[in-house]
């Protein structure tokens, strides 16, 4: 699996994450966010999440 060293992870119930360093293997993800307008860090989320 490879590492981007430019998104660092420390979810390792994500399928991305890559397992053997606290970083996502994705090349990109995708931030979404919960309401109107996100005006703190709980209002948004990593939507590239996927379970393994």
């Amino acid at each position: 699996m490879k590492v981007n060293k430019s998104i660092a992870c420390s979810v390792n119930e994500c399928k991305y994450h890559a397992k053997n360093e606290s970083y996502c293997s994705l090349d990109h993800i995708n931030i979404v966010k919960h309401e109107a307008r996100a005006r703190n860090q709980e209002a948004t989320d990593c939507g590239s999440f996927e379970t393994e």
